[in-house]
């Protein structure tokens, strides 16, 4: 017989697998629902400047039959080789993203970074719409986008070193009340194993008013990672981008926005 002192051990294992298995059948669900509506398509294959916009002048994107190639500038520590790709259309309310994702840089540390309907804080000449101070981002440093955005941050491809990375949400802003630190949405997912180099993901996006899904599939497996969002300010509208921090590199195919009729 079990010992007594077990027991709560094996509930605790229980109420996790029944919560992992009820968050994995909200995804199915969600992923599986005749509502979505396609909103945006863009293979990569075609001329990016129809359907992106960028921050930072060091970075270069190409297209061909592979997708469409995303370098930042080669200098790590240097703000000015941060760089963002911006849709040029905004989206409404609840979303599904899904991307082929090819990392092609070697790198060990920084991250890519998916904002999802970002706006301006609407203060001074932070605009609601972005484009509008598209200027003021020539040089995309990071605290650029965490004080003067509001939008939902995911790190992926996120590596702290040979080993060792990260999946993680951030709620932005910054604000008097609200430190960079607490911008965090827990919890945070390590050591994935997922994005190496040369090797093609499909990564699926669900955000929803009370929850946020993450998901990537390839070299042979699927992983998938969920977000209460019920407790944070809800992002409602706005344009979805792409940062590749300094160095980073990856392709991008068959890149498509859905939203719930």
């Amino acid at each position: 017989m079990l010992k007594a002192s077990l027991f709560p051990l094996l509930i605790a294992c229980l109420v996790l697998n029944i919560s992992a298995l009820s968050a994995q059948s909200t995804f199915e669900n969600l992923n599986g629902s005749e509502r979505w509506e396609l909103a945006f398509s863009d293979p990569g294959t075609v001329n990016w400047q129809s359907n992106w916009f960028l921050d930072g002048q060091k970075a270069t994107v190409e297209n061909s039959q592979l997708g469409m190639h995303f370098k930042a500038g080669p200098a790590g520590g240097e703000d000015a080789h941060h760089a963002v790709l911006w849709t040029r259309a905004s989206f409404e309310g609840d979303l599904k993203i899904e991307y082929r994702y090819t990392r092609t840089d070697n790198q060990t540390a920084y991250v890519n970074i998916l904002y999802i309907q970002a706006t301006g804080i609407g203060d001074g000449p932070y605009h609601r719409d972005i484009y509008q101070w598209k200027e003021l981002r020539k040089v995309p440093q990071m605290s650029k986008y965490f004080r003067f955005m509001n939008t939902l941050h995911i790190s992926y491809a996120a590596f702290t070193g040979p080993d060792s990375d990260y999946v993680r949400v951030r709620r932005y802003p910054v604000t008097d009340q609200i430190k960079f630190k607490d911008l965090e949405v827990p919890p945070s997912y390590y050591d994935t194993g997922l994005f190496k180099t040369g090797i093609t993901y499909q990564i699926t996006v669900i955000k929803t008013s009370s929850e946020l899904f993450f998901t990537a599939t390839g070299d042979g497996k699927t992983q998938e990672y969920r977000w209460d969002l019920s407790k944070v300010a809800p992002v409602e509208q706005g344009r979805i981008g792409l940062r590749h921090m300094y160095t980073r590199a990856a392709t991008y195919r068959d890149f498509k926005v859905w939203v719930l009729k």
